[in-house]
């Protein structure tokens, strides 16, 4: 009886354990049934509901209460100055280490760590820390997904891994391109095929099929596709050790600057225990900066500034665009999902959820360099620059992933830990879409909507004033913020003068125009969609450099 009640029990505990695992591929609330299913919808409609709450909470009061609402926007404006102000701050530091690291010889620092004796004794860690294993002993394995990007720029994705210094033969590329991209894709690849072909280990090309049951056409799909087909075709028979496989995922038009491998191989290393991490590089938007427009460049140059900062801030710290992780993590969850559009966090929380809470992010300090957002023409650049942004913000799908999955495996993870990602990731979500509208249209509702409750009072002439006066400090951070960008320029082409690096610095007053326009408005869409249950697909940034 013992044998056979023990035999159940592990049917029904394994059985338990599949079904819960299921939990963390799914997508949207459409992927569920019955109460789950309304669970995950309820899930959905928060970031939504919160943001279009304050919205309709604070023009309420400003009709009823009027004078409440300033003493609010007086305190959102303080607390938007000490906000610029402790960000500028991580700017500064995030600059200044960036900026160190790039000088590195990383190539040096990994030979040191395969020597007996240490140099530095800094960096005489425990070999057990990294298994023993030397920089040798790495693979990178570099995916590439594209799907209508021309030869030119997947060519230069190539010539920069090249370039990076990391030994070629150590390096699996894999170029994984989408079969709806046609006869016009197959070409592409013949043509790099034969310019590349000889210079890595192996240079493998993936095409994802079209049209598959419970895919959509993304990213994540296709990525998942070339890497499953690479490891059933070369990583399985020829026994390759997936704890010596560092995967890199990089969008097409990702150019690595030389030495970025050796700084993922150090850091991998000598961080205690690697194989629980992602590794994210900071994204420099300057492929075709000096071709772009002005609001795209500012747009592309804000989000590099917030990626920077997030590098300090570690504990919040989440895989964003191109990344590293390694092979046997990706193994352990079952690789990317390819059900839902924001596949790049998607893939940390998947982790985060899978070990428990026991995985995190580890910055590298170390530049990538990537395309801004640049179309046909001046209004198509704006219209892809929006859809961009709201691609971006439909990560909020990811808040009733994490807030759904903390539910389901409320006994199996770190709780603490968890909830301090849920919380970040709302008030990020919520800040993205609310904050500048607060500022710069909320704020006069009092004086608009509020009638004599408001005007005959003695705050009604001072809130102008005392706004102007916050925002003008605030005006702090601005100035660094162009002062950063101009020192991240690359070398001015030939055929611009020095006014155009005076545009560029000048173009920053347009700041208020573009975190609205292309900030809050797009993200309020994204979330508004999300709430009516409107799913979004993956839409493709046009990548154009002239």
């Amino acid at each position: 009886m013992f044998w056979l009640a023990l035999v159940a029990f592990m049917k029904f505990a394994v059985k338990a354990i599949i079904f819960s695992m299921d939990y963390l591929k799914v997508g949207k609330a459409t992927d569920l049934k019955g109460k789950d299913r309304r669970l995950y919808r309820f899930f959905e409609i928060l970031p939504g509901f919160l943001s279009y709450a304050t919205f309709i909470a604070l023009i309420f009061f400003s009709y009823f209460q009027p004078v409440w609402v300033a003493f609010f926007i007086i305190a959102f404006d303080v607390y938007w100055l000490l906000l610029v102000i402790y960000l500028a701050l991580y700017l500064v530091v995030a600059y200044r280490k960036m900026k160190k690291n790039s000088a590195i010889n990383w190539r040096a620092r990994c030979e040191e760590l395969s020597r007996e004796n240490f140099v530095d004794p800094k960096i005489a860690i425990d070999s057990l820390a990294r298994g023993g294993k030397k920089w040798t002993d790495l693979i990178q394995l570099v995916v590439l997904p594209t799907y209508n990007e021309n030869e030119e720029i997947i060519a230069s994705a190539l010539d920069a891994l090249l370039k990076d210094g990391f030994p070629p033969e150590q390096m699996l590329v894999v170029l994984a391109i989408e079969e709806r991209a046609g006869e016009e894709g197959r070409q592409r690849a013949i043509n790099i095929k034969k310019s590349f072909q000889d210079k890595f280990a192996h240079l493998v090309i993936t095409f994802h099929p079209d049209g598959m049951v419970g895919e959509i056409k993304g990213k994540g799909a296709n990525q998942s596709w070339a890497i499953k087909q690479v490891k059933k075709e070369l990583l399985d028979p020829e026994n390759f050790n997936f704890d010596n496989i560092l995967v890199s995922v990089f969008d097409i038009d990702t150019m690595v600057r030389p030495g970025y491998f050796f700084a993922l191989s150090y850091k991998f290393l000598t961080v205690s225990d690697p194989y629980r991490a992602s590794y994210q590089p900071i994204p420099i938007y300057q492929n075709n900066l000096w071709e772009a427009p002005f609001f795209s460049r500012v747009a592309a140059s804000s989000n590099t500034f917030w990626q920077m900062m997030m590098q300090i801030r570690e504990e919040q710290l989440v895989t964003y665009s191109s990344h590293s992780m390694t092979l046997r993590a990706l193994v352990d969850i079952g690789f990317w999902s390819t059900n839902m559009v924001s596949e790049d966090s998607r893939i940390f929380w998947h982790c985060l959820l899978y070990y428990g809470g026991d995985y995190r992010v580890e910055p590298l300090y170390f530049p990538v360099s990537m395309d801004i957002t640049f179309d046909r023409n001046f209004i198509q650049t704006a219209k892809s620059l929006y859809k961009q942004q709201r691609r971006w913000a439909w990560g909020a799908e990811n808040v009733p992933y994490l807030m759904f999955n903390t539910v389901k495996h409320w006994h199996n993870i770190d709780r603490k830990k968890i909830i301090s990602h849920i919380f970040t990731q709302i008030y990020g979500f919520h800040s993205w879409a609310t904050n500048a509208l607060i500022i710069a249209v909320v704020g006069w509702m009092p004086m608009l909507i509020g009638g004599d409750r408001f005007n005959t009072t003695v705050l009604s002439g001072n809130l102008p004033s005392i706004t102007q006066s916050l925002m003008n400090i605030a005006m702090i951070g601005l100035v660094l913020s162009a002062i950063i960008s101009t020192l991240l320029l690359p070398k001015r082409p030939a055929k611009y003068t020095f006014f155009k690096n005076v545009r560029m610095v000048l173009e920053w007053v347009f700041v208020p125009f573009t975190i609205i326009f292309f900030g809050s408005i797009p993200c309020l869409d994204a979330q508004w969609r999300l709430l009516r249950g409107k799913y979004m697909g993956f839409w493709v940034t046009p990548k154009s450099r002239s």
